[in-house]
């Protein structure tokens, strides 16, 4: 393994966090003094003034527009789409690509059980999925050569209480930010999709080092996962296409 580098001596002096409830008293308290002040000086303006005249209550009927309504084609509505066989979103393996080496899950579905095997703690996430309100899993993954593999996960939430995919997504980001000697891009068009690549490779006796590089980001209901392993270091090019194509299809 490498050395670890000791972290940066902390300063003597940590700086001091700006403290937000006395300004926040201090502005409501000026709000509210102008507040009174104005309603005073309102009422003694309106007082001296001579009573205006209200409108009809009648108003004049706005004709409803006829016609029906066309019906989003399948193109156009996205609904119809994330709610059919999810797996049709999922990239397609490309040509001389074979099955990975540990495939999961049944038939590219991943059940709650099958989903939490892929954490480190699963008995633990298993609660956290069903507060989420995860309803399905789909992945597709393979391998070219003998030692460049790719996994895809798509995940769909319930969303009727949380914003599952999006948080899916920000825990994702934290965690791949913690890895050390790590850069990151913005995904285009996904708002805050991100893209990492990790250019220290995981080093174990016996074994090739293994490099890596992982994207995500959501739309709507779905969190998109990706990871690309090798044992050689992983461009910037292969893990922003993979996710730029992937998030197209959604």
């Amino acid at each position: 393994m490498p050395t670890a580098v000791p972290a940066p001596p902390e300063p003597a002096v940590a700086p001091r966090p700006r403290r937000r409830g006395r300004t926040a008293l201090l502005i409501a308290g000026a709000v509210v003094l102008g507040l009174v002040a104005g309603t005073c000086t309102g009422y003694l303006v309106q007082a001296d003034r001579e009573p205006t005249r209200l409108p009809p209550l009648s108003q004049p009927v706005v004709e409803q527009a006829k016609g029906e309504v066309e019906p989003l084609s399948a193109a156009e509505d996205r609904r119809l789409k994330t709610d059919g066989d999810l797996r049709k979103l999922l990239l397609k393996r490309p040509k001389g690509a074979r099955d990975a080496e540990f495939e999961l899950g049944t038939d590219g579905w991943l059940n709650l059980a099958d989903y939490a095997q892929t954490y480190e703690e699963p008995d633990e996430v298993i609660s956290d999925l069903i507060s989420d309100e995860f309803r399905r899993a789909a992945v597709a993954s393979w391998r070219v050569g003998g030692t460049h593999s790719v996994a895809i996960h798509l995940t769909q939430y319930r969303q009727e209480q949380t914003l599952a995919a999006a948080a899916n997504a920000e825990g994702a980001y934290y965690w791949a930010e913690e890895e050390s000697d790590t850069r990151s891009w913005s995904i285009p068009g996904t708002g805050d999709g991100m893209a990492y690549v990790h250019d220290t490779p995981e080093r174990e006796a016996g074994y090739l080092p293994l490099y890596s590089a992982e994207a995500h980001a959501w739309r709507g209901d779905i969190a998109m996962d990706i990871w690309v392993y090798d044992t050689k270091p992983i461009p910037k090019k292969k893990i922003m296409d993979l996710a730029e194509r992937q998030m197209g299809r959604l």
